[in-house]
């Protein structure tokens, strides 16, 4: 494998993650065990999938938002608003494809709105994306009469607490998109015009690209991935919670895109580096809870290591920290 690999910054969430997978082992060597029960598997690395799926699928999309130089605040929301409407839906005997239909249907929807806010009225993204942040939890109260919808139905809680192949239904579904995305984006020449808007937005426009246009498909792709994990969260615990239904899920989304290697400024992105950094994120938590830290201490180390794997991928800064190093070696 070439130098040029081992450089590029999907090695080093890839490495956070080993670490801290490492660390867990070695205080508790159950850590990796994998049983298998009823032809399915359960252990501590398969909750981290099936647990981390959703904030994974919502940092695929923000991926490819954040890759155009924008960021989209509201998909936490979107989540609330998709997870209502799903269980209004299921609470009305709706059959399970057009309840689907109405989740991803919703995410676009939000989505369409940030990419008009955007693209066409020419708000500043962290702003209109906020809008809809804000407005979008009221939205999500008024679906559901301001109650936590309760529902039963065995198809729609197969999609986040079902197994295919021994597996999470969840954890497949969400790496079948992954794989459906990158093909999409580097086997065509999206993933090139979105690379070019985000570096440089007015040059691309007069090379040809439809500037504009590709920030839309980026939201509206983010949207859907919203409108997804709604169905996901819902189908999790069989409610839909007004209240805290994906609350704070797009700093977390946010955290795994940046810990995964694309910048914030826009540009080239890693879609695998994002994955790797939603399950790092997830182990982390998990860790957390196992070594007894209280909820209201946990975000404290947790902002500690995610700022170190960020700063490990500052080029000069590891270069300077090598350059310390090797001086020390020789002295």
């Amino acid at each position: 494998m070439s130098s040029a690999r081992f450089r590029s910054p999907v090695w080093w969430p890839a490495f956070g993650l080993l670490l801290l997978i490492a660390v867990n082992a070695v205080f508790d060597p159950g850590f990796l065990k994998v049983t298998v029960l009823d032809g399915h598997l359960y252990g501590t690395p398969i909750d981290i999938f099936n647990q981390g799926s959703r904030v994974m699928l919502l940092a695929l999309g923000m991926t490819l938002v954040i890759a155009t130089g924008g960021i989209d605040l509201s998909v936490g929301s979107v989540v609330a608003i998709s997870a209502t409407v799903c269980a209004q839906l299921l609470l009305r005997d709706t059959a399970l494809p057009l309840v689907l239909a109405a989740a991803l249907g919703t995410g676009l929807a939000a989505g369409g709105i940030n990419a008009l806010l955007v693209t066409r009225i020419g708000i500043q993204p962290i702003v209109a994306t906020l809008i809809l942040m804000v407005a979008g939890r009221g939205i999500a109260q008024q679906i559901s009469g301001g109650n936590v919808l309760i529902f039963s139905d065995s198809g729609f809680e197969f999609l986040a607490q079902g197994h295919l192949l021994a597996l999470p239904f969840a954890a497949l579904l969400v790496l079948a998109l992954f794989g459906l995305t990158h093909l999409g984006l580097r086997r065509t020449a999206a993933g090139l015009f979105l690379e070019a808007v985000g570096d440089n937005a007015t040059a691309s426009k007069f090379a040809g690209v439809a500037a504009g246009r590709t920030k839309a498909l980026a939201y509206l792709a983010c949207g859907a991935c919203a409108g997804l994990t709604g169905a996901l969260a819902a189908s999790h615990i069989g409610a839909a919670d007004p209240y805290q239904a994906g609350i704070n899920m797009e700093l977390d989304a946010i955290f795994a895109v940046v810990i995964g290697g694309t910048a914030l400024t826009g540009g080239r992105f890693y879609l695998l580096g994002s994955l790797i950094g939603a399950l790092f994120l997830q182990t982390l938590t998990l860790s957390m809870f196992y070594f007894g830290v209280p909820p209201a201490v946990a975000p404290v180390p947790k902002a500690v290591l995610i700022i170190t794997v960020a700063l490990i991928q500052i080029p000069r800064l590891r270069r300077r920290l090598l350059g310390l190093f090797r001086q020390e070696a020789a002295a």
